[in-house]
């Protein structure tokens, strides 16, 4: 009879091991996967549409880039990077190599946009 209930609870012990065990692994990889996200807003000297194409061709290249809007109308640049990848002071000297200078509006934490 000890055997018998030792030899069921055995799988059931097993089972209840996995499913605690990827669940850790799950939530682990969620929190890997939800980037820390920053966005920066820089003033930059956009003439035309030219300059926008240039801007949006070499900085959305640099690492940690994760997006990049560009306002003419405002001349602004908003970039949205990984912090852990890159820095504002290496993204203003990414400006600085392409021959547009930027200067920092303001900056805004997180992915939602809000300040």
């Amino acid at each position: 009879m000890k055997k018998t209930i030792m030899r069921n609870l055995y799988p059931i012990l097993l089972f209840c091991m996995l499913v605690l065990a990827s669940t850790g692994y799950a939530e682990e990889n969620a929190a890997k996967k939800q980037p820390n996200k920053e966005k920066v807003v820089l003033y930059c000297d956009l003439h035309c549409q030219g300059c926008c194409d240039k801007v949006m061709k070499n900085i959305a290249w640099e690492k940690g880039v994760k997006d990049l809007v560009c306002d003419l109308k405002s001349q602004s640049v908003t970039v949205t990077y990984d912090p852990r990848k890159t820095d504002l002071p290496t993204l203003l000297k990414a400006f600085e190599r392409i021959g547009k200078p930027a200067t920092p509006v303001k900056k805004q934490k997180g992915s939602g946009g809000e300040p």
